[in-house]
């Protein structure tokens, strides 16, 4: 059995944002069928990229089941984590202004993947290692705490 160490970004602005987290975690223990390996600290940052309430932030490593491609359990995995901000309130879908850069809302829980193993996943829906993590304290912070060495050593550019 081949196993994987799946590294997600967590976030919340919006109501009990801490209970928010914790109610996150315990759905993606349930949707992975194990508890999780390693969480961060919880972090208070500002909001990122817009005008909005401070975040809680966090990091979490799960070690999971590998299935399939790297493609094709990343997609798997993304789908939980979008079913899970929606079971948790977050209702929004994804906006972008006119030159195509993202804009950013408050929400009530984000869980982004940030890396999967040491993989490279490019797909139209899917970027891992998550594209924006050097540009975000409120990511390399908290996962900093968390990472392995040999996650540092696999992406030394994004832990520079």
């Amino acid at each position: 059995m081949a196993f994987v160490s799946v590294y997600l970004g967590l976030g919340s602005n919006q109501g009990n944002r801490l209970e928010n987290i914790q109610a996150a975690l315990a759905a993606l223990d349930k949707a992975f069928d194990c508890h999780y390996t390693a969480l961060s600290r919880i972090i208070e940052t500002k909001a990122w990229g817009f005008r909005g309430d401070k975040f809680l932030n966090a990091c979490v490593l799960y070690r999971i089941f590998r299935k399939g491609t790297p493609e094709e359990h990343g997609m798997e995995i993304l789908g939980l984590c979008k079913e899970i901000e929606r079971m948790l309130g977050r209702n929004d879908t994804p906006e972008y202004d006119v030159d195509g850069r993202r804009v950013y809302h408050n929400r009530t829980i984000d869980i982004d993947i940030l890396f999967y193993g040491k993989e490279r996943i490019d797909l139209e829906e899917l970027t891992v290692p998550h594209p924006r993590i050097g540009e975000r304290d409120f990511v390399k912070i908290p996962l900093a705490e968390i990472a392995k060495p040999s996650l540092r050593a696999a992406f030394p550019e994004i832990f520079a």
